[in-house]
């Protein structure tokens, strides 16, 4: 089991919801031949999360997972619409909300010429912890993930995806966020340190009261661990409620049944298609 209350740190966090989306869209620009054409990754959508929840998002590659966690890690800038983190304008008061949450993605962002330990540092001084704290920490976090510690002082470009999944993790776990934001966090995991993720999920919302939003394509992950789940199909949201809720929706056994009544699409099938 995760000790996720080593390295806690106090941030002053306004009332009110964790997360509030308002319209919020997304476009980008396609080069086809002599043209470029406007993409539509994420239709006007709305939801928000309470705090100490967590909200599953299920949907195909494409469907605008990552777009939405990309924005709401201050990433991208919105093309319109709204978004607040604990009352903060993501798009306005980006250093504010920065400081709230943790992004894990299988497209982890590192200074990949330096070390695990060296990026994690990194990481603990942008939070405001203490480096005596640190010293500490990043082997004994390290070593939960399941990252061997004689590979963490070589330079981050020499892992594999999952070896750097691994210090993403470890990243969020180090800073203790109020909103973890994790977009296929268990991708390339071996199934010991995929259950040691989960375990984390659990803990990290049970000693910090944090809020997740978890996006994923393992569909027994998500009604595990989460408390609503939503089903984002080609840009839109087309629902977000408990899954036992969304298996009445859609008079459906499973949660599986439930995406491939709600999208015309089984969620298994379109992994397999884009490997």
């Amino acid at each position: 089991m995760f000790s996720a209350s080593a390295l806690s740190h106090s941030v002053a966090v306004p009332a009110g919801p964790a997360v509030e989306v308002l319209q919020l869209r997304k476009e980008f620009s396609r080069r086809e031949g002599l043209h470029r054409r406007r993409i539509t990754a994420l239709k006007p959508v709305s939801f928000s999360i309470a705090r100490g929840e967590c909200v599953a998002i299920l949907g195909q590659n494409g469907s605008g997972k990552s777009t939405l966690v990309r924005l709401l890690s201050t990433l991208l800038l919105e093309d319109g619409g709204s978004a607040r983190v604990f009352g903060y304008d993501v798009f306005r008061e980006p250093r504010r909300v920065q400081r709230l949450i943790n992004r894990v993605s299988v497209e982890a962002s590192f200074f990949k010429r330096l070390s695990a330990i060296e990026n994690l540092s990194y990481a603990a001084r942008f939070y405001g912890l203490r480096r005596r704290e640190t010293h500490v920490e990043i082997p004994r976090i390290l070593e939960r993930v399941g990252f061997p510690l004689e590979r963490a002082t070589g330079p981050m470009e020499d892992l594999s995806r999952g070896m750097q999944q691994k210090v993403a993790l470890a990243r969020a776990l180090l800073t203790s966020p109020v909103l973890l934001l994790l977009d296929e966090p268990t991708t390339g995991l071996d199934p010991r340190s995929k259950l040691e993720v989960q375990d984390f999920i659990r803990e990290v919302r049970r000693v910090h009261d944090s809020t997740v939003l978890l996006c994923t394509h393992d569909l027994p992950e998500a009604e595990e661990l989460a408390d609503r789940v939503g089903i984002l199909h080609a840009g839109e949201l087309l629902c977000l409620a408990p899954a036992s809720e969304l298996k009445r929706r859609y008079r459906a056994k499973t949660l599986e049944e439930a995406f491939f009544s709600a999208t015309g699409t089984a969620l298994a099938e379109e992994e397999e298609a884009s490997e």
